[in-house]
This record gives structure tokens, C-alpha cells and sequence, in this order.
């Protein structure tokens, strides 16, 4: 009769150990509201096997001290689960403070679009490495050339640049939506060269995957996105 309680509290003990490793795998907290309660029931399930374990088929002492060990390591994870949940809040939260002192300023992010309004459009280029030159092409509706030119020598990052509504024959284009491409070059070789367009921020949003920055008609765009804040 011993023999058959002290197997039971073993697979007692083994069930106890298999929900907590779930629990700390799933983040909830369904079975057990707490690792020291878990601890709680294991050692009294242990004690109570230890009590009826038969004096003749006695436990394997290595049996118990994995059992114990196994307990300890569980509960250490849901321990640092708890701490990396904490940090991850408090990121978040630091995250939102400095999203939210962006609203109202301009910011760079990822596209070609250029808008010209009252002669004059920004935009702005990420070079992923120094370029000797850069060439800037303004684009129409059409895809038309409307104007070239060289911007010079860049270093490596992001920066803005201002156009003055001009035409390659120095008329005026009429105020809209543009587009524009970079072509950047180093000793001879191609430089990559990313678009960057302009939007004001007027909101700040939040989701599943964090904040996210309301630029109006450019739409939403992730906090992490912003190459640069103007």
C-alpha cells in the first residue's frame, strides 16, 4: 500500500511540474496564482512521498534531488518572465512619452513622395555609405523629368534637402504631389540611396505592436521608422 501512495504523489508531483512548465511557456496564470504556491504543494507532495515510500524499495536519492531541481529551475523562469514583462511595460511607457513629443513636428521617413506648395518642397536621403556625388532627379505625374540636379558630396546617414519649384529651363512648377529619385555614387561605384519623405506628426496611435505616428495623408508609420526629426 505504501508503495502504490508514494508512486502516486511522484506522478502527483510530475503533473504539478508539467502545468507550471506550460504556464511559464503560455504567460498565464490559470492553474497556479503564484510559484510559491506552486512550491508549496510540491514539497508537501514530496514529504507525503517521502512518508509512505516503502522501507524496503526506498527513493532514489538522485530522483528526489532532480524532482527539487526541476521545481526551482520552473519557478525561476516564471520569475524572470515576470521581470522581462515589468521591463517590457516600462519601455513602453518611455516609448509612448517620447512618440507623444512628437506631435506636431516634421519627421523623415521611407518614400519618394514631394509635395510644392508656396515654390518650395523638402524631402530627405538616407545614404548607407559616404558618396563622392549625389544626383537628385524631380519627378511629375508622369513620370516626367521636371528637374536634375547634384547635390555634391554626402557622409553617411540621413539628411534633408529643399526644392526651390524650379524646372530645368527655370520655370515654375506648378504647386502638387511629386516624386523624386537619388542616384549616388562613390569612386565610381553605386552608393544604395533610400528616399525619405516628409510628414508632419498629428497623432499618436497606439497597437498591438506598439506606437505607431499619424503623418495625415502620408497615413500611419511606426515610431521606429522615423529617420530623422526636423
Amino acid at each position: 500500500m505504501a508503495a502504490v501512495q508514494a508512486s502516486s504523489a511522484s506522478s502527483a508531483n510530475s503533473d504539478i511540474l508539467a502545468s507550471l512548465n506550460a504556464k511559464s511557456r503560455s504567460g498565464t496564470n490559470d492553474l497556479v496564482s503564484t510559484s510559491e504556491e506552486v512550491q508549496n504543494r510540491f514539497l508537501k507532495l514530496l514529504v507525503t512521498q517521502l512518508k509512505n515510500q516503502d522501507p524496503l524499495n526506498p527513493l532514489d536519492n538522485a530522483a528526489v534531488t532532480t524532482q527539487i531541481s526541476q521545481i526551482n529551475t520552473v519557478t525561476g523562469i516564471e520569475r524572470l518572465n515576470t521581470t522581462l514583462e515589468t521591463l517590457l511595460s516600462t519601455y513602453n511607457d518611455g516609448q509612448a512619452v517620447q512618440a507623444a513629443a512628437l506631435i506636431g513636428k516634421s519627421v523623415l521617413v521611407g518614400g519618394s513622395g514631394l509635395v510644392l506648395a508656396n515654390g518650395q518642397a523638402s524631402a530627405g536621403v538616407s545614404l548607407a555609405e559616404p558618396a563622392d556625388n549625389l544626383t537628385l532627379t524631380i519627378l511629375g505625374g508622369g513620370g516626367g523629368v521636371v528637374q536634375s540636379q547634384t547635390l555634391g558630396a554626402r557622409d553617411a546617414g540621413s539628411f534633408a534637402f529643399t526644392w526651390d519649384g524650379k524646372t530645368d529651363a527655370g520655370a515654375d512648377a506648378p504647386p502638387g504631389t511629386y516624386s523624386f529619385k537619388v542616384d549616388a555614387v562613390r569612386g565610381g561605384e553605386k552608393v544604395a540611396a533610400e528616399a525619405l519623405q516628409i510628414g508632419t506628426v498629428s497623432a499618436l496611435v497606439r497597437d498591438k505592436g506598439g506606437f505607431q505616428l499619424d503623418l495625415g495623408g502620408l497615413g500611419r508609420v511606426d515610431f521606429s521608422k522615423v529617420r530623422q526629426i526636423l
